[in-house]
């Protein structure tokens, strides 16, 4: 029997469940967020938002003066605010602080909004990735490297808890990108 000429064609794919929700990538200091962030938004479409980089815009301050001039816990309720609000915009694609998933709040809100993706590095990663800048304010001391290893051991059971886990290693940022389109494909809303 021959295809109604005014049925909608049978070639249309399905959107992929993410596709109504922010992708947000959670993780330590120097795991690559904002820059696999900005490809992964690139290959999807999607804008893409450093969320430490918003709080700098609306704080008139860089994230190491607010930490010097208000404190960590100041910091931490901006980051929330701000992350309130870019989680109310459209679909796109969002690198967040180191610490921003460490809040309850925070992680429930990314729960609800968006597809949480821990990109995951060891420790020697990390620290050659880190050494570039010295714009870390709780890397600003002597014993840098033993923080970083102490905070990668206390947030990666909290890390842990995001939707999807992708490795972030050495090598062309394409290769996580597509580690992290691969998983995105099977995920399923909880």
């Amino acid at each position: 029997m021959p295809a109604d000429s005014d049925s909608p064609a049978k070639t249309d794919h399905p959107a992929p469940a993410y596709a109504s929700r922010t992708i947000a990538l959670v993780g330590l200091m120097g795991a690559g967020k904002s820059t696999v962030g900005r490809r992964l938004a690139e290959r999807l479409g999607r804008k893409f938002y450093d969320s430490d980089h918003e709080i700098e815009k609306a704080a008139g301050l860089s994230v190491a003066d607010i930490f010097t001039l208000h404190g960590e816990d100041d910091f931490r309720r901006g980051e929330q605010r701000v992350l309130e609000r870019l989680l109310g915009e459209e679909p796109h694609v969002l690198a967040t602080g180191g610490g921003a998933y460490l809040n309850a709040q925070t992680r429930d809100l990314l729960r609800e909004k968006a597809v949480t993706i821990w990109l995951n590095a060891d420790l020697e990663t990390l620290w050659r990735r880190v050494q570039k800048k010295n714009t870390r304010p709780l890397l600003r001391r002597a014993d840098a490297r033993q923080v970083l290893e102490n905070l990668l051991i206390e947030r990666e059971p909290i890390y842990a808890q995001a939707d999807l886990v992708v490795y972030s290693k050495e090598g062309p940022h394409g290769t996580t990108v597509n580690a992290i389109l691969k998983a995105l494909k099977s995920w399923e809303p909880a």
